[in-house]
C-alpha cells in the first residue's frame, strides 16, 4: 500500500468509499490542508516543515493514515492531537477571515467527517467535534430567473457553426433536465436516448437517474450532432466512439469539457444577451425546478428529477413559488395592502 499523508488518506476515503466527486474531495482536503497550517502555526512548525516531514514520511514506506512513530509524520500527529479548544481557536480564526456562514458550515462540516473517520480508524484518541456546535444559517432561496430570460440565455448561441450548436444543446439540456454541471459534462453518447427522449444520468455517489429531456432540447441535440458527424475535424473520433464512452458534449479538441468550460461559455451568451452576469449553471438548476412547481408538477417528481435524496432539499423550491404567490397577491388583489 503507498504511504499517504493523512489529509490524502482522508480523501481517498471520500472518492472511492463514500463516492464524493473529486471537485468536493479537494474542498475537503483543502479545508483540513488550512486546519493543518493554523495547528502547525499553533505549535510553532512551519507548513513548509510539515510538508518535507510528510515527504519524508512518504519515502519511509508508512501506510496511508498510519499512526505516528516519531517525529516524521508531523502532519498525522498535529491533526490527530487536536482538542476541542484547538478546534474552537481554529473556528475564531476563520471567522476573522470574514468567510461567508455557509462556507465555515462546509469547513465544520469536514472536520466532523475527518474526525469520525479517524476515530473510527484508530487514527485519532477522541473526536474534538463531538462538542462544537454548527452555527445556525440564515435560510437563503435559490436564485431563479424568468421564462423570458431563459428564452434570451437559449437564443443566444450561433446556428452557424458546430461549437455554437453544441452551447445551444448543452444550455437547452441544462434547463430542460435541471442538471448539476458536473452531470452534463460527465454525459457520454450511450446516455442519450432520442426514442425514449431521455437522459441517464450518474448523479451523487454514482447514483444513477433517468430524466426526460424536452422537444426543444432534444432538437438542439439532434442539429448539434447532425452538425459534428458531418464536420471533418469531429466525424472521425464521433464515428468512432459510438460504442464508447465518448462524450456527449465535446470539447474543441474532441475530448470531454470540463464544467469551468461550461461556465465560460455561459459567461458568453450571459454577456451577449445582456442578462445578469452572475447568473450561473446551477441557477439553471434552481429555474427547471422552480418553473415545474410554478406550473403545477409534483414535489416528488421533481425531487427525483433533481437526484435529491431528501425531499426537504427540494422542498426549497416550494418557499420560492410561495414567495411568488404572494408577491403577485400584493400587486393584484384591490385589498392587499393597506391604503
Amino acid at each position: 500500500m503507498s504511504s499517504l499523508p493523512i489529509t490524502e488518506a482522508f480523501q481517498h476515503y471520500l472518492a472511492n468509499e463514500r463516492h464524493f466527486s473529486p471537485y468536493t474531495a479537494r474542498c475537503y482536503g483543502a479545508d483540513l490542508r488550512q486546519l493543518v497550517e493554523f495547528l502547525a502555526a499553533a505549535r510553532g512548525s512551519a507548513p513548509e516543515m510539515i510538508r518535507e516531514q510528510a515527504a519524508l514520511s512518504a519515502r519511509q514506506g508508512a501506510s496511508p493514515g498510519a499512526r505516528p512513530h516519531g517525529p516524521a509524520d508531523t502532519i498525522t500527529e498535529t491533526i490527530s492531537r487536536a482538542d476541542a479548544d484547538l478546534i474552537r481557536r481554529f473556528l475564531s480564526h476563520l471567522g476573522e477571515q470574514q468567510y461567508s456562514a455557509a462556507t465555515l458550515a462546509r469547513k465544520i462540516a469536514t472536520l466532523r467527517s475527518f474526525y469520525k473517520w479517524a476515530e473510527r480508524r484508530g487514527l485519532a484518541d477522541t473526536n474534538p467535534m463531538t462538542s462544537i456546535r454548527t452555527p445556525r444559517q440564515g435560510k437563503r432561496l435559490p436564485k431563479a430567473v424568468t421564462i423570458e430570460q431563459i428564452e434570451k440565455l437559449l437564443a443566444a448561441p450561433s446556428d452557424a457553426d458546430v461549437l455554437g450548436r453544441r452551447d445551444r444543446a448543452m444550455l437547452e439540456t441544462l434547463y430542460s433536465t435541471g442538471l448539476r454541471v458536473s452531470e452534463l459534462v460527465g454525459l457520454n453518447l450511450k446516455d442519450l436516448d432520442l426514442v425514449g427522449e431521455a437522459l441517464r444520468v450518474r448523479g451523487k455517489g454514482k447514483k444513477e437517474r433517468v430524466v426526460p429531456l424536452g422537444s426543444h432540447a432534444i432538437g438542439a441535440v439532434r442539429r448539434y450532432m447532425d452538425m459534428l458527424s458531418a464536420d471533418p475535424e469531429f466525424a472521425e473520433v464521433w464515428q468512432g466512439g459510438r460504442n464508447a464512452d465518448l462524450p456527449l458534449f465535446l470539447n474543441k479538441h474532441g475530448g470531454r469539457l470540463s464544467s469551468r468550460s461550461v461556465r465560460r461559455k455561459l459567461d458568453k451568451y450571459l454577456t451577449q444577451a445582456g442578462l445578469d452576469p452572475t447568473i450561473s449553471p446551477h441557477t439553471l438548476r434552481h429555474s427547471f425546478a422552480t418553473h415545474l412547481l410554478d406550473n403545477g408538477a409534483d414535489l416528488r417528481t421533481v425531487q427525483e428529477m433533481l437526484g435529491h435524496q431528501s425531499l426537504s432539499t427540494t422542498q426549497v423550491y416550494t418557499h420560492l413559488t410561495t414567495q411568488r404567490i404572494q408577491d403577485a397577491y400584493t400587486r393584484a388583489h384591490p385589498r392587499a395592502q393597506a391604503s
